[in-house]
């Protein structure tokens, strides 16, 4: 037993989604993302990664939903894998990121729409599954370098 992991129940790990992964790389657009989900509606990553592209503060419902679906998918990965309802879903583990992003994107749309209770429980579904992943998924949406300034000014006069 190591870390935080009290109760000795072992981390589950999700399978790998190349295809997935790779498509979505692709995309460029939200109906290139909506299209890999199309082609892919088990992927929480891909649904995650709708909500993600559509979360819009004054329609928050469509990103809600895009969530809902990829927490779900998530959901039904991890019993298939092994889960009992308990356990570190470790960030680390780069297959479990579908299911963290949408279970993030989840509890930020349920907190716009104020569903207050469910902000509550998510929240602590996202700690105790692994309490880096919204500190990561949060870096990890910040870019990299600050863009370049655009702002110009002259000076007049003489040397």
């Amino acid at each position: 037993m190591t870390g935080d992991n009290l109760l000795g129940v072992p981390e589950t790990r999700l399978p790998a989604e190349p295809e997935v992964v790779d498509a979505l790389d692709r995309s460029t657009t939200v109906d290139d993302i909506a299209a890999v989900a199309a082609a892919h509606p088990t992927s929480s990553l891909a649904w995650a990664r709708l909500a993600e592209a559509t979360v819009d503060l004054s329609h928050p419902v469509t990103a809600y939903a895009y969530a809902r679906v990829g927490y779900h998918r998530g959901l039904d990965a991890l019993r298939k894998a092994g889960w009992r309802g308990q356990g570190p879903i470790p960030w680390s583990h780069e297959p479990n990121q579908g299911f963290l992003r949408a279970l993030y994107a989840l509890r930020n749309a349920a907190d716009a729409i104020g569903e207050v209770d469910e902000v509550a429980r998510l929240t602590e579904f996202l700690r105790d599954a692994d309490e880096t992943a919204p500190a990561r998924i949060e870096t990890e949406s910040l870019p990299l370098e600050p863009p370049p300034s655009t702002e110009v000014f002259f000076i007049r006069g003489q040397d």
